[in-house]
C-alpha cells in the first residue's frame, strides 16, 4: 500500500482542527475528510468518522496495524508541514515586495 497523492482541502488557522486531507492509495482508492488536529502535545490525524445512532462517533476507515498507521500520519504530517512553510514562505515574500 503507498500513498500517492496527498490534498491539503482546508487549512483552519484558529482552534484545535487544523487541516482536512484527502489521500490516494495506489492511485486506486481515496480517502477524504482525514483530520489534521492540534492535540495537548502534538498534531495528530483523526481518520474520517460518523456518528453511529447512539451518538458515538465511529471512524469509517482507519489503518489496522500500528505500523500502517504510523506511516499514514507521518506522511500526512509530513506534507502539512511542508504546506504550512510553503504558506508562510509565500506570506514573507509578498511582505517583502518580491511577489
Amino acid at each position: 500500500m503507498t500513498i500517492t497523492d496527498i490534498k491539503i482541502r482546508k487549512i483552519i488557522p484558529e482552534g484545535r482542527l487544523r487541516a482536512v486531507i484527502s489521500i490516494t492509495i495506489d492511485d486506486q482508492i481515496a480517502i477524504h475528510d482525514i483530520k489534521v488536529v492540534q492535540g495537548d502535545a502534538r498534531l495528530f490525524v483523526a481518520m474520517p468518522s460518523r456518528k453511529d445512532e447512539n451518538g458515538v462517533f465511529r471512524d469509517i476507515v482507519h489503518p489496522i496495524s500500528p505500523d500502517a498507521r504510523q506511516s499514514i500520519e507521518g506522511q500526512i504530517l509530513d506534507a502539512y508541514t511542508r504546506h504550512i512553510e510553503m504558506m508562510q514562505a509565500e506570506a514573507e515574500a509578498e511582505q517583502a515586495g518580491l511577489i
